[in-house]
Parts: structure tokens; sequence; C-alpha cells
């Protein structure tokens, strides 16, 4: 199999998988919000405040090092997974000892039970890594996804089960360390990797000096995105900072479902050639090309239909989120160029400068965050967050077009046909809005947002199909002989 038909087969799948997930995730959040209370979300969230900033740290980079890795053998696996377990015992003790402090701290004596439960994930968290780091460096994504898929459907069938039986709080809880079970036992049926204690410090500095640097940006990328709303929750409260989040977090949803199921077959395939600049070149500019084809016209959408997509679907009272919506999703032609110089930075082993850029974004979004939110409230914050990734994704391109030897024709001639596409459908949904009557979009809603995505996703399709790009015309012809449009 080729090198672009392992990046199709596994991107296809890695898509499936996320978007599964997504949908029944959502099925099930709906289910447990009528099962259990708000403060039983509340406590797992405050959890997360002490877990999630752990949980990157825990691995150190080191998986990921084992998927760039240009050998890895068994030994090398052993190696990554013991220094994982060491590291993972550590912080559940640490967790463990001081459970009930925090639990005094907040006043909320469950506290110390649900912190010793959940610290459980850390030991678990190497045998899942190690795993799923083999098929990843293995390109099996459709292994992965399935078992990503039949996980969640376990450990939301769990969370169910258990939230009705009345144990609140601990549903959530216990059915993530059930679903985390699951994977171990699945993953040990479709990997030949026996994880064992090996230690070798030489083995361990090699793929710990990569680890560091990915664990490093991975930690200054996390407190960068979660800035802004540390800014607003801390300035106009949690009303505020609700509206907001549900706003970046659904402006996200297209780069969480296409371009990171992309990510990690370009990027093992970017390793597997990361000496090779003419190769890595060319997988970077075609990932660019395809996200904006398959991922910008869900941006146009979004920035559009903001309004009434979220009177819609969400009501109301969260009116307020739209137009932050509609501002941050102007954002998704900058996404669709910056997710790959990520890839093209890992792969080339060039962490070390994301991360002074990654620290450096921090520092812009957190005072234009405070600036936008004081002249403009939530939609100043938008404007701000945009900001930053525009200041983010150029030092990040021109990083990566210099490792490459690409350049801005390059990058143009990447972006041109799916500008072309969704141009096209832009100006189809705004002579639309020209011919409906007067009053339409605000009176009928439901039926503007529906007429609206039907001709927009048909306009965009149908000039995806047939329209004579060059550039896709293998990607096109491929859709036809799909959907039997063509021989």
């Amino acid at each position: 199999m080729s090198l672009g038909q392992s990046i199709r087969r596994g991107t296809k799948w890695l898509v499936a998988g996320n978007l599964g997930n997504q949908v029944f995730q959502f099925a099930v959040g709906v289910i447990l919000a009528r099962l259990l209370v708000p403060a039983d979300f509340g406590m797992l969230v405050t959890m997360q405040v002490f877990t999630g900033v752990v949980g990157m740290i825990a691995s150190g980079g080191m998986g990921e090092a084992l998927v760039r890795a240009k050998k890895a053998d068994e030994h090398d696996f052993n190696v990554v997974f013991t220094a994982q377990f060491a590291v993972g015992l550590l912080i559940y003790l640490v967790f463990f000892i001081s459970g009930p402090a925090i639990a005094f701290a907040f006043n909320e004596p469950l506290y110390t039970d649900l912190i010793h439960i959940s610290a459980l994930s850390f030991l678990l968290r190497p045998m899942l890594n190690t795993r799923n780091n083999w098929l990843q460096r293995e390109m099996r994504f459709k292994d992965s996804a399935l078992v990503g898929f039949a996980s969640a459907i376990f450990s939301g069938g769990m969370s169910i089960i258990m939230a009705w039986a009345g144990m609140g709080v601990f549903s959530l809880i216990l059915s993530g360390l059930a679903g985390s079970l699951l994977s171990i036992i699945l993953l040990d049926r479709v990997t030949p990797l026996r994880p064992r204690m090996s230690f070798d410090l030489a083995t361990a500095r090699i793929h710990s000096s990569y680890g560091f640097k990915s664990s490093a940006n991975e930690l200054v990328g996390y407190m960068r995105k979660q800035t802004s709303n540390l800014i607003v929750s801390h300035v106009a409260g949690s009303g505020s900072v609700g509206l907001y989040n549900k706003a970046e977090s659904l402006a996200m949803l297209p780069l969480a479902t296409i371009s990171g199921a992309v990510y990690s077959p370009v990027f093992r395939a970017m390793a597997k050639v990361q000496d090779d600049s003419a190769q890595v070149r060319y997988l970077f500019y075609r990932m660019i090309s395809l996200l904006v084809v398959y991922t910008l016209p869900f941006y146009i959408g979004l920035t559009w239909l903001a309004e009434p997509f979220i009177s819609v679907v969400y009501g109301e009272k969260w009116l307020p989120s739209a137009t932050p919506l509609a501002i941050i999703s102007l954002s998704g032609l900058i996404f669709c160029i910056g997710h790959p110089c990520g890839a093209v930075l890992a792969a080339r082993n060039l962490l070390g400068r994301e991360v002074l850029i990654q620290a450096a974004t921090w520092a812009f979004v957190s005072i234009a965050a405070l600036i936008g939110l004081h002249f403009g409230g939530l939609a100043g914050v938008a404007w701000a967050v945009v900001a930053s990734h525009l200041f983010s994704t150029s030092l990040m391109y021109k990083l990566s077009s210099k490792s490459v030897q690409g350049s801005l024709r390059d990058l143009i001639n990447a972006i041109a046909p799916g500008l072309l596409l969704n141009a096209l459908m832009l100006a189809v949904l705004w002579v639309l809005d020209l011919v409906l009557p007067a009053g339409f979009q605000e009176q009928q809603q439901a039926a503007y947002l529906l007429l609206s995505a039907m001709v927009g996703a048909l306009t965009y399709g149908m000039g995806f199909l047939y329209l004579p790009i060059a550039a896709l015309g293998e990607e096109s012809l491929r859709w036809r002989k799909t959907l039997r449009l063509a021989r």
C-alpha cells in the first residue's frame, strides 16, 4: 500500500470515528443532563482543573516520540511504558495524599473519594498509550477508531445506568475508568505488544529529549487556549464564560472532527520521510489544500448562519453566543494552515521553536483578550482570539515553510481551489438572501437555517464534483466513483 493510500484510509477511519464519538457523546450528554444535577458536572469540571494539566505531563510526550522515531522496537516501547508507569504511579500517590486537602480547600468532603478514584486513571494510561502509539506508528487507524468507538459506547452506557441507579457524580468517574479498562482489553487483542517493565536510561533519554519538547508544547498550547475562558470568567462571571465557551467549542468542532483526524496519519507519514524535504513539502501543502476543501465550508456556514443556528438548536437564552461564534469561525482558513504547520514541526523535531511561538501567543492573547473584553465584551474577546490565531499561524508557517523550502506561491496554489469553491457557495447564499421575502430569516428561522444549509451544501458539492479544477481532479473523480457518478 502506498503512503498516499495509507493516509487516505487512516483519515477515513479517524474522521468516521471522531464523528461517531461526538454524535454519541452528545446524545449521552443530553440523557445525563436529565438524570444528574448541575452540581455533579460542576464537581467533575473542578477535578479536571487538577487532572487536565497533570495528564499532559504524565506521558512526557514520549509516546509521540515513539511514533516519530525512525526505528522503534519492542524494547523502546517497554522502556517508554516503564517511564510512563513510574510517572503515573507518582502522580497517583500525590493525588491520593493530597485528596483530603483538596476536599478541605473546596469545603466538599466528597472530593477525597472522587480524587482517589479518578487518579486511578494515571495507572491505566501507560497501558493505553503504549498500544495506541504502536497502532499510530503502524498506521492502523481503523483498529484505533473501532476500539475508541466501542469504548465510548460502553462508557456512555455505563454512565447512564449508574446515573439512573442514583450514583451521582460517581457515575461520570467510574464509567470513564470502565471505558479505559475495556480499551486495554480490546487493544490487547489487536496489537502484539505485551508491555513489561524495562529500564534503560540511554533509551529513555533518546525518547524523552523529544518528548519533553512535545509535552511542553502541549502544555503551553493548552494554557493559551484556556486563557480567554479564564479572563472572561474572572472579569465577567460564570454566565458570560458559559456563553463564550459555547461559541468557542462549536467553532472548534470542524477542526476537531476533520483536521484532528487528518493530523495523525499525515504526521506519521511525514515522520517516515522526515529527512526528505521534498516529500514533507508535498504532504504539507497537500494537507493544507484538502483541509481548505473539506473544513472551510463548515466555517463559512457557521459564520453565515450563526444566529439562526444558535437560536434554533440551543434556544433564545444562548443567542449572545452567536456573535462570538461567527467571529471565531472567521479563523477557519487560519486553522487549515496552522494545523499542518504543527505536523511539520513535530515530524522534523522543531518543537522547541514551536514552544516559543506558543508562549509568545499566550502572552499576546492574554493582553488582547483583556483589551477586547473591556471595549467589546464577548465579541471583543472573540476578535482577540482571531488575532492570536493569525499571529501564531503566521510565525508557524514561516518556520514550517523554511524547513521544507516552501514559498508563498506554494501556499497560494494550495488554498486557491478550496477558496474558489467556498466563494461560489458564499455567493449563492448571498443571492438566496436577496430573493427570500423580507423578514423570512427572522420569522422563519428554522426554515431559513434548513434551506440555507441545503442550498449551500448542494452548491458546494456540485462545484466540487463537476467544476474543472485541475488541482482537485483526482479527489473529485474518487468521490464521483464512490457515489457511482462516474466509472
